[in-house]
């Protein structure tokens, strides 16, 4: 897996800087939870799972989510399962891992997931790990999801004991106590030592925004971030806090856009026409803009300001969108380096000479950025995130 790999060698050479690493299965989980980028979410009754899969890796999506969860009708479930299971087994026929992105599996409860990991079989690994929904440890619902993935483990053989690579966990913080503001903090910290004791099975936090808003009765429109969404943004906030703290290590997603095609316009685009005229791609700002990807577009810059890495994602158009978002700019590359060099602190200009670095305070963002760089490569000087779309959508 690697991203942009798809573009022809003549396009990354003009592109990069320094190109993205090729990853696999068994590249350090810190390093992959960056590199996720897009998360196509599927619901486990699509006909057309196993093509839509195979497709989505060939157009550089490495990280999908097969929902058993909210977009499953109850009544549909047990398709869903069987449907899902003869995908997986039809996928392990075909290639194996090989050329399939990271496969996750969100279940309902952990006797789901326990369920499902069995009735797999052999096909089990064709599967990266599980996403975990409405996670939160005061009634024991997280502890049991993990205690569950650990027992799967053990069953196919896939412990680090064992020297095999084991299901990983996303657990996805959304549940009640983690959103009303009387419970939020000891819940979350709650989550924070449970998760924390499971380390080696956690790969990275997720942040629920739909189900969210869903506690307050809101829905963000495609003309607004969710951080236009008071109430959701404060939570978001909140997990950031907890979770977010460089010494612990997490990588924290970006909330779900759930909006795609077209629609009447109710706001102002949010997209400024400069930098498309000076890449002489005017036609892409248009249809940007009629795929409403300018929203998508703002609430990427707003979650990368708040520390959120990634984004999970519910159709195909929005995967080159974030990952073109996920770059590392020559200028935040350079800084990076910079800070980095200097860990005996003190103040400098920045090699752009507009703006200042301080190697303290900048250097756990300088860590980040340059594990980031090791996942979506860094632009040329003088690329930017139009060079970089409009390749990535030809």
């Amino acid at each position: 897996m690697q991203h942009f790999e798809a573009l022809a060698e003549s396009v990354k050479e003009r592109l990069f800087h320094v190109r993205p690493e090729a990853l696999d299965r068994a590249a350090d989980p810190g390093l992959l939870a960056v590199a996720l980028g897009a998360t196509l979410y599927l619901p486990a009754t699509r006909a057309t799972l196993v093509r839509d899969i195979r497709k989505q890796a060939r157009s550089g999506c490495i990280s999908t989510v097969v929902c058993l969860e909210d977009s499953v009708p109850d009544n549909e479930l047990d398709f869903a399962e069987d449907n899902l299971l003869q995908a997986l087994k039809e996928l392990d026929a075909l290639d194996g891992c090989d050329g399939l992105p990271l496969i996750f599996i969100r279940c309902r409860t952990p006797e789901q997931l326990l369920s499902v990991g069995r009735r797999a079989g052999a096909a089990l690994s064709v599967v990266y790990g599980f996403v975990l929904p409405k996670f939160e440890n005061e009634s024991g619902r997280g502890r049991a999801f993990l205690d569950t993935l650990n027992v799967l483990n053990e069953e196919s053989g896939r412990t680090l004991e064992a020297g095999g690579q084991p299901l990983r966990a996303m657990p996805i913080i959304e549940a009640i106590t983690t959103t009303q503001l009387e419970t939020r903090a000891r819940a979350l910290a709650d989550n924070l030592a449970v998760i924390t004791e499971f380390r080696e099975l956690v790969l990275s936090v997720r942040i629920g925004a739909t189900d969210m808003s869903s506690a307050f009765g809101l829905r963000r429109s495609r003309d607004l971030t969710i951080y236009d969404v008071q109430a959701v943004a404060s939570i978001i906030g909140d997990v950031v806090n907890i979770f977010g703290r460089p010494e612990l290590g997490w990588v924290i997603s970006g909330a779900v856009w759930e909006h795609f095609g077209t629609a009447e316009r109710v706001l102002r685009p949010q997209l400024r026409s400069t930098p498309f005229e000076a890449a002489n791609e005017v036609e892409l700002r248009q249809r940007i803009l009629m795929e409403n990807l300018d929203g998508l577009i703002r609430e990427i810059e707003l979650d990368q300001a708040n520390g959120l890495l990634g984004k999970t994602v519910i159709h195909p158009s929005h995967v080159p969108v974030v990952h073109s978002m996920m770059v590392v700019s020559h200028e935040e590359y350079l800084d990076a380096l910079d800070i980095v060099g200097n860990p005996g602190g003190g103040a400098m200009a920045s090699s752009y000479g507009n703006k200042m670095n301080e190697s303290k305070p900048h250097g756990a963002w300088a860590v980040r950025t340059l594990l980031r760089a090791r996942a979506f490569g860094v632009a040329r000087q003088g690329v930017g995130f139009v060079e970089l779309l409009e390749a990535s959508m030809r």
